[in-house]
Parts: C-alpha cells; sequence; structure tokens
C-alpha cells in the first residue's frame, strides 16, 4: 500500500517533515511529480538538508528513494545534490532514476527567464527553473528522457533539439547556443548518472506484491496544480493525488492513508489571488517568526491567516484521510488568531472554493477569531497536553473540513512534533 504526503495550500507546508518522519517506517519513497522549483527542507541532528530532486527518504539507508516518470530532472542539479549528500556521508546507493523521466536542457531554462521576462507586468513568478518549457516538450513529443539521456543516440536528439530552440532564441534577439558545448557537458552528467537509472514501474510494483510500505512526496501544492489551481498563476504538473497516479504508474486501488500538510497560518511565493493575505505588520511578523524564505530561491513569501474554505477544496480533490498541521508554535506567539471560515462575494456568503480569479480577488475573507499565547510546546507529545487555547484551533480545523488532525508540529527539529494515530 501507498501512503502519500501532499501539500493542501501554495506549497512550502512542511512537507519534507512530516515525510521525514513516515519514511522512516517505509521500506520506499517516491517523488513523482514537479522538478527543482520544489524544495523539501528537513532538519536532523542540528543539520539542515535541503532536497530539490532526490526524494526526502534517501536519509533512511533501509529505504529505496525512487525519482518516479512524473519529475522533470535537471541533471546538473541532481548530480550537485548526490555530491553534497556523499559529503555528508551517504552512499546514495539507495537512489533510483525513472528511465521515463524527462530532462531539463540549458535551453529549457533559458526559455522560462525570457518568456516570464516578455510577461512584463503580468509574471507569474516562475522559479525560471525550466520546468514549464520541459513539460512543453513533453506533451509536444520532442523531449528528453533519461532512457534517451543515458543513451548512444543522446548527441543525435540533443543537437536536433538545440537546433530548433535555436531558431527560437534568434527570434528573442538572443544569441544560439554552443550545441558541441551543451551536448559535452550533459554527456558527463548522463554517465555520472547512469548507475543510478533503471525501470521504476517494474521497482514499484514488486514493491507492492510484496505489502512494502510505500511513502509517496507530493511536491508544491493543492492551489498550485495545472488543472485544479489558480491558472494561470500555477506550476506545471498535477500535484494532487491524480499526479500520484499519473507520474508513478501505480492505480487508485494502490493508495491508503493520504495525508495533507499545511501550516497553522498560511503562504504564498509569486503572484496570484490569496484572499487570506496580511501585506501588514501580521504578516510580516509571521514571515519572521516562521522564516519564510524559500528553499529554492530565498524569496519572501507572502503570508496570512489560514484559509479553511480553501482547506476544503484540497480535502475533496485529494480524498484526504488526514491533517499534518504544522508552524503551531509559530501562531501561538500572536495573541490573537483568525480563521478564515467563508468568503463574502457581493451579499453571499460561500464556503466553496473557486480558482475564478476575478471571484478570488472580489471575496472578503470571514474570520473566527482564537486566543494565543500557546507558550512553549515544543516537547509536547500528545494533543492533550496542549494548552486549552491550542486545542480549540485545531479542534475547529477538524470540524470545519471534516478530516482529523494526524500530525502536528510544535518546533523545527525533527522530534518536536505530535503523532496521534
Amino acid at each position: 500500500m501507498i501512503n502519500v504526503v501532499l501539500g493542501t495550500f501554495f506549497g512550502d507546508e512542511g512537507k519534507g517533515k512530516v515525510i521525514d518522519y513516515l519514511s522512516q517506517q517505509s521500506t520506499m519513497a517516491i517523488r513523482c511529480t514537479g522538478g527543482n522549483n520544489a524544495g523539501h527542507t528537513i532538519k536532523v541532528n542540528g543539520k539542515k538538508f535541503a532536497f530539490h530532486l532526490i526524494p526526502s527518504g534517501i536519509l533512511n539507508p533501509n529505504a529505496k528513494a525512487v525519482i518516479a516518470n512524473g519529475v522533470v530532472i535537471d541533471p546538473k542539479v541532481l548530480v550537485q545534490e548526490i555530491t553534497q549528500l556523499k559529503e555528508a556521508g551517504f552512499s546514495v546507493n539507495n537512489l533510483y532514476i525513472s528511465d521515463k523521466a524527462h530532462v531539463i536542457m540549458p535551453y529549457h531554462i533559458l526559455l522560462d527567464k525570457i518568456l516570464e521576462e516578455r510577461r512584463g507586468t503580468e509574471k507569474l513568478g516562475t522559479t525560471a527553473c525550466g520546468i514549464g518549457p520541459a513539460y512543453c516538450d513533453k506533451y509536444e513529443r520532442s523531449g528528453i528522457r533519461m532512457e534517451d539521456f543515458i543513451g548512444d543516440h543522446f548527441s543525435k536528439i540533443a543537437l536536433r533539439n538545440i537546433e530548433n530552440k535555436n531558431v527560437i532564441l534568434e527570434a528573442f534577439g538572443h544569441e544560439k547556443l554552443d550545441a558541441n558545448a551543451i551536448i559535452q557537458e550533459y554527456s558527463e552528467y548522463a554517465n555520472i548518472l547512469k548507475p543510478y537509472v533503471t525501470d521504476t514501474f517494474s521497482l514499484i510494483h514488486d514493491a507492492l506484491e510484496k505489502d512494502e510500505k510505500i511513502l509517496c512526496e507530493g511536491a508544491q501544492a493543492t492551489l498550485l496544480d495545472i488543472d485544479h489551481g489558480t491558472y494561470p498563476y500555477v506550476t506545471s504538473s498535477n500535484p494532487t493525488i491524480g499526479g500520484i497516479c499519473a507520474g508513478t504508474g501505480v492505480g487508485a486501488k494502490d493508495i491508503g492513508q493520504v495525508i495533507g500538510v499545511l501550516k497553522a497560518y498560511s503562504s504564498r511565493v509569486g503572484a496570484g489571488p490569496y484572499p487570506t493575505e496580511q501585506d501588514n505588520e501580521i504578516g510580516d511578523k509571521l514571515r519572521e517568526l516562521g522564516h519564510e524564505y524559500g528553499s529554492t530561491t530565498g524569496r519572501p513569501r507572502r503570508c496570512g491567516w489560514l484559509d479553511l474554505v480553501a482547506l476544503k477544496y484540497a480535502v475533496r480533490i485529494n480524498g484526504l484521510t488526514g491533517l499534518a498541521i504544522n508552524h503551531l508554535d509559530t501562531i501561538g506567539k500572536l495573541d490573537r488568531i483568525k480563521l478564515c471560515v467563508g468568503y463574502q462575494h457581493g451579499q453571499d456568503i460561500t464556503t466553496n472554493y473557486s480558482t475564478n480569479l476575478k471571484f478570488l480577488n472580489d471575496c472578503l475573507p470571514v474570520y473566527e477569531e482564537f486566543e494565543g499565547n500557546f507558550g512553549d510546546i515544543s516537547g509536547m507529545k500528545q494533543i492533550m497536553e496542549l494548552p486549552i487555547q491550542a486545542q480549540r484551533y485545531l479542534k475547529r480545523i477538524e470540524e470545519f473540513v471534516g478530516v482529523p488532525v494526524r500530525f502536528v508540529g510544535t518546533g523545527p527539529e525533527r522530534e518536536n512534533m505530535i503523532v496521534r494515530g
């Protein structure tokens, strides 16, 4: 059975911490969507690890860490991650890369930057990692898969693609890329990565037949989904539950628990609608208390109150069976806390979320207020140990969305977490 950890809002919810805990009980950890525009940061024994492509489960030497077919891979970044892990004392012998995963090439990154710049005042806030253009090539059927990348025909395919992209680049007024230099550099990456490339579809299904415990690590989050997010301010893949199946090749019957991760407040990086944003002293305070700066880009995140209307939407789309709420300690440092329990749109109040941009921009959040000042909760291991005001806050979240809280983050360290059966 496969258990899944997904983000419920705009990413950066602290999935890495929950993934780290669950991966210790798993024999396989899988990353199946997105690319190195995402990042999971885990703090273990005072040392911080930032993963952008490699599954966080790599830290468990007894688990297979799988980069599945739905991921787009920047070989340069992946080689850097492998090197850093080896320097930290990890063998990385438990890493497996899908032969069907697509490769991000230099022209993808360059086009990402050029296209974003040409949007002018309507920029999307892309990380410019080449993710979108790589997925474009995948669906246009001119992409390079890992099996091509490590094959003898890589130089032929790469040369064709670079020549085609150079026509586009010249039209944008950019100089041509040096095909030979790119092929030489990326052939070296291919040689390093070749031992890790395999048929991950069979690897995963063999594990399922043996009834092993498998964990799927979601990247990005629900409201960034290309179909179900706040389009066009979204990512280029499906970080919702459907992307888990397509990105690994598993069926719905193989899915067990689906844990939705969120923060006790909310945040968003980049442009796009955000009804509960606090562009004021409260937002600034949350940013500093929660260290809200992107693990991939270092960009400051927009911060605001927790939106239960959006959370209910995530519950419905993903079929969430449990919630993992991080940063309870952070929100508990405020005197008063608010929860969004509805949207006022004109004369109407609704609890149904919509990704329509005009609707979201015209909505006014309806709030309920709670007492803060939780004190030091970092060492608490049971919900009932929490101060009553913290328990009331969590209870209201459960009541509104109809899903139990399974994990509560009470601090930055690995052990700062309440686990509820």
